[in-house]
């Protein structure tokens, strides 16, 4: 059963960073094409990173510069850096596994997602 996990959300000041991580189990994914979203509430969730496998990296917009998606293929683990965090970062933060997309935003296009971890940016 593939699980991912997510952790390290929490409430931080304009400006500050944070950095989440998701923990994959059940799957092999070092191979294959991982993403963060986040769902802000009112808003639809979008895409935020994603990584290839082979470590290519794909950003929205409104992250470039500021966000650093990453993945510990020994650890199973997927990594989101984020700086320079404003108040519209705030959002539910998901990991997604399985995309069937090389660097893909679109939420369809992943088959595996995390309950999600929570960050609120206070300005």
């Amino acid at each position: 059963q593939v699980q991912l996990v997510e952790s390290g959300g929490g409430s931080v000041q304009a400006g500050e960073s944070l950095r989440l991580s998701c923990v994959v189990s059940g799957y092999t994914y070092s191979n294959h094409y991982m993403g963060w979203f986040r769902q802000a509430p009112g808003k639809e969730r979008e895409g935020v990173a994603a990584a290839d496998s082979d470590g290519s990296t794909n950003y929205a917009d409104s992250v470039k510069g500021r966000f650093t998606i990453s993945k510990d293929n020994a650890k199973n683990t997927l990594y989101l850096e984020m700086s320079s965090l404003k108040a519209e970062d705030t959002a539910m933060y998901y990991c997604a596994a399985d995309g069937v997309v090389a660097g893909s935003l679109l939420e369809y296009e992943y088959n595996y997602w995390g309950q999600g971890t929570q960050v609120t940016v206070s300005s």
